[in-house]
């Protein structure tokens, strides 16, 4: 399901978790193709380096998933769906769909699996 994104709740969570993240494409045969990648905002898009595969799958497919690994709570680690909205040379533009905070495995205490961004609270 997707949910509405509230970007400035967005940067703020990628403020929190920083600057590198994971992207995820899937390849032509269905096989997933991950690259660590650094995230720039740009208006409302997230800017990305985009090699020759992820080019590739950026143009066929135009999605793309961005993973942060656990930042401030370590029980949580930042999700967002995006569409591809230009790949030009080495970058990629993206589009944010949904994002989530999602609970860790193992991770420690009580929470929820997933939190919607823009309905987080801090801490």
């Amino acid at each position: 399901m997707s949910l509405p994104v509230e970007l400035s709740a967005l940067r703020s969570r990628i403020a929190e978790h920083g600057a590198v993240a994971y992207l995820v494409t899937v390849g032509d045969r269905g096989t997933p193709h991950v690259v660590s990648v650094a995230v720039e905002l740009d208006d409302d898009h997230l800017v990305v380096g985009a090699g020759r595969s992820t080019r590739a799958n950026l143009e066929r497919s135009g999605e793309a998933t961005l993973l942060w690994p656990p930042g401030p709570d370590p029980a949580y680690s930042l999700l967002v769906d995006a569409t591809a909205v230009a790949v030009d040379g080495e970058r990629a533009t993206l589009a944010p769909r949904s994002a989530v905070l999602h609970r860790v495995a193992g991770a420690t205490g009580e929470g929820p699996t997933c939190v919607p961004v823009g309905d987080a609270t801090d801490g």
